[in-house]
């Protein structure tokens, strides 16, 4: 059985997020429902970029992922200073497919 680029693609995410109790779809998100961040996030964007042969150079990872560290720290900080959240864009499964697709991934693949 041959498979496509999207089926090659959510085996490499299972294997990658270890997560198996959600489906992949197109809109699953990497960070939020497969809680990919950090260092961990690095990682994988390195590996997919080899396994697919995409380009990645160009990819603003700090505008898409959390650091890795205490979440409970930040948190109680905003809440004393009455800070909001950076808000992060969201790179999703089907952003990874157009990558893909185009042979590299950064922001005018992602917003197409």
């Amino acid at each position: 059985m041959i498979m496509n680029n999207f089926d090659m693609l959510k085996k490499f995410v299972i294997e990658e997020s270890t997560v198996d109790y959600i489906e992949i779809t197109r809109n699953t998100r990497i960070e939020d429902d497969l809680n990919i961040y950090g260092d961990d996030a690095d990682d994988f964007l390195i590996k997919f970029g080899k396994t697919f042969n995409v380009e990645i150079e160009q990819f603003p990872i700090g505008d898409y992922f959390s650091d890795e560290g205490d979440f409970i720290l930040p948190a109680l900080i905003r809440f004393f200073t009455n800070t909001k959240k950076r808000d992060r864009k969201i790179l999703t499964v089907g952003h990874l497919e157009k990558a893909i697709i185009a042979g590299k991934l950064d922001e005018d693949v992602i917003n197409q």
